[in-house]
């Protein structure tokens, strides 16, 4: 089952925590916290530890996060993580992977397994969407 919708960042908080040992590279890694809100299919908040190699300037690196959402797919309340992570090369995404975290769900979300994806439109809009599946009887 899909259930899409749209998200905004309301906070991206860069943290103080480094790589150690320091090892210098030509991209600097960096770690995040965020806050997403949710609207749509999928309604509700995100938590989000977010790491990433990525030069501001050309918009070339790659990111790792991980999400910690509340809230509902398609009307089913709980709460689940899923892991998500993208390449780009300034024009592009790339090397995409996004699941959902196995024996992770709670609620009415309890059980729940899958894959997903996110994309951003050209004026911005930031979609996701979640291709999952609940356990029998759920």
């Amino acid at each position: 089952m899909r259930a899409s919708g749209t998200f905004t960042v309301k906070a991206f908080v860069p943290t103080e925590l480094q790589p150690n040992p320091a090892v210098s590279t030509a991209l600097p890694v960096g770690v995040a916290t965020m806050e997403k809100h949710f609207e749509g299919e999928v309604t509700g908040l995100s938590a989000t530890l977010f790491t990433a190699a990525f030069d501001q300037s050309t918009g070339v690196g790659t990111y790792v996060a991980m999400e910690s959402f509340e809230g509902s797919l398609r009307g089913k309340t709980g709460t689940f993580n899923f892991a998500h992570s993208a390449t780009t090369t300034g024009t592009d995404r790339t090397a995409e992977f996004f699941t959902i975290v196995p024996a992770s769900g709670t609620g009415e979300l309890a059980g729940i397994r899958g894959a997903g994806g996110m994309a951003v439109d050209a004026d911005g809009t930031h979609r996701i969407w979640f291709d999952h599946e609940l356990e029998t009887g759920r």
